[in-house]
């Protein structure tokens, strides 16, 4: 115990240390909110990988496959092609259009510049869905912390939430944006370590790939099929999880702070490579984790999203068992720490400095930011109270929320001239309403994220064609956008 509470500390102390680095290098609210649009390719890669993973990775999946086998599997497939293609098809445009369109420093103000709002009915209507979203995610995260705290230390409930959720929010109110992208490639190297050598460890604790095999095939025939109680309509949720990458603020946010649109290739191949192999790595924790349990009658495995932490505490000697769960805390803090950095400047931004401040100072602002992020923990916090909540649920609830308000928004809206900001704003509305109906009535089985997509995407180019006689202004600023990225792309 006292080996891995020395680990914990020395970690949490680390990340400590980049956010005071980085305040120093804060002055301004864009250095808050982007780090001044100069994240090179590495850190951008392993940062948008690292700021996707959250707790889920090391938990949520791996106890998924747990208890369900390698059917589970197709939402870590659906999740690489939709990762892939949001960084080949959205990210060097939606750099260069942000940084052209007024210097957009978050979501909700890129949509009203890109559509000439002057009433900003765009960005109150996108900050409207990240706080309602973003409250639920970062409830998640915090929810994963506790459960790490609570395993490790056995800790209640509370203390552990306590704990895990004060651990993440001292560091980033303190740097902001880069203490948050610097951490994360910290936290990327820290996750990959962990999901590549358990494993590992795992199938040399019992004896060969075959052995685990054969006693992943006790617990159930069907453990290794990866149809197994799929229908049509599952497997589409499943998969349809990828859809939800276009619309993550927090995931968005690293292509606009990147330093040059060229550098998007070197950074994509980055992040996807990352993400491959901690997927992979998830998949095997927790499919091979049965053959653990198995092999191991005497523990017990109350909580199938604590299998990475049980076979971590049980397989590695303490000061390696302190290092890889400090990736859960990685995978949690890096989720959670950019999440909360999006809701604080969404407010700061979209709401403070346009509506209450409107000649606030960069400190006032910065200041405020790191205020409302305060704001926006607590209410996390107190819907994180609920010990049965379960991290893989709300998660899924959060990430069909912003997939289908704003992935077809920005998708099109970075690719199709003829969208109009009456296209937007239904697109938006549609998109997260449809999300929380079907969220109540869990109407087919279906995943709320793909219905929620599809109609958000009808209502965009319906209300667009409708209202094109208002569009003639937008559609300008697309083609001088547009001639922009392309100069962008050809620069050396």
């Amino acid at each position: 115990m006292f080996t891995t509470t020395t680990t914990f500390i020395v970690y949490i102390c680390a990340m400590l240390v980049i956010g005071i680095y980085a305040a120093r290098a804060t002055n301004s609210l864009n250095d808050y909110v982007l780090g001044g649009r100069s994240l090179g390719k590495i850190i951008t890669g392993l940062s948008a990988g690292a700021s996707d993973m959250s707790g889920w990775l090391l938990m949520g999946l791996p106890g998924a496959l747990f208890v369900s086998g390698i059917s589970q599997a197709w939402i870590a497939i659906g999740l690489t092609i939709g990762q892939w293609c949001n960084w080949k098809f959205v990210a060097a445009r939606l750099r260069s259009f942000t940084h052209n369109a007024s210097d957009a420093l978050t979501l909700p103000d890129y949509f009203a510049a890109r559509f000439l709002d002057r009433y900003r009915i765009t960005s109150t209507v996108a900050a409207l869905v990240i706080l309602i979203f973003f409250v639920v995610y970062c409830a998640s995260g915090m929810v994963s912390g506790a459960r790490l705290f609570e395993q490790t230390f056995s800790l209640d409930y509370q203390n552990a939430l306590l704990i895990g959720a004060a651990s993440t929010i001292l560091y980033v109110c303190i740097g902001g944006f880069l203490a948050v992208s610097w951490t994360d490639a910290v936290q990327a190297s820290l996750m990959i370590f962990a999901l590549v050598l358990t494993p590992i460890i795992i199938i040399m604790d019992v004896g060969s790939i075959s052995e685990a095999n054969r006693l992943v095939a006790e617990k159930g025939p069907d453990m290794a099929n990866f149809l197994k109680g799929t229908t049509f309509i599952g497997m589409i949720s499943l998969a349809g999880w990828g859809l939800g990458y276009m619309g993550q603020p927090h995931i968005l946010v690293r292509f606009m702070a990147a330093s040059t649109v060229r550098g998007m290739g070197g950074a994509r191949r980055i992040s996807i490579s990352w993400m491959i192999f901690c997927l992979l790595g998830a998949i095997c924790v927790g499919y091979y984790g049965v053959a653990f349990a198995s092999k191991h009658p005497e523990i017990t495995v109350d909580n199938p999203e604590q299998i990475f932490i049980i076979v971590t505490q049980t397989l590695f000697s303490p000061w390696i068992a302190g290092i890889l769960l400090s990736a859960i805390l990685a995978a949690v803090m890096s989720t959670l720490s950019c999440q909360l950095l999006v809701s604080s400047t969404t407010l700061t931004q979209d709401f403070y400095s346009r509506v209450i401040r409107k000649n606030a100072s960069q400190t006032e602002l910065i200041w405020v930011g790191r205020g409302m992020l305060l704001i926006v923990a607590a209410i996390a916090y107190i819907i994180a109270l609920d010990p049965h909540s379960g991290i893989l649920r709300l998660v899924s609830y959060a990430w069909a929320g912003f997939g289908a308000a704003f992935g077809p928004t920005v998708l099109l809206s970075v690719f199709w001239r003829k969208m109009t900001l009456k296209g937007a704003i239904m697109g938006m509305v549609v998109g997260a309403t449809v999300v929380i109906i079907w969220e109540i009535g869990g109407f087919f089985g279906l995943y709320s994220l793909v219905p929620g997509f599809i109609f958000s995407t009808i209502a965009i180019i319906v209300v667009s064609y409708i209202t094109q006689n208002e569009n003639a202004s937008v559609e300008s600023l697309f083609d001088s956008l547009e001639k922009k990225f392309w100069i962008e792309v050809k620069e050396r």
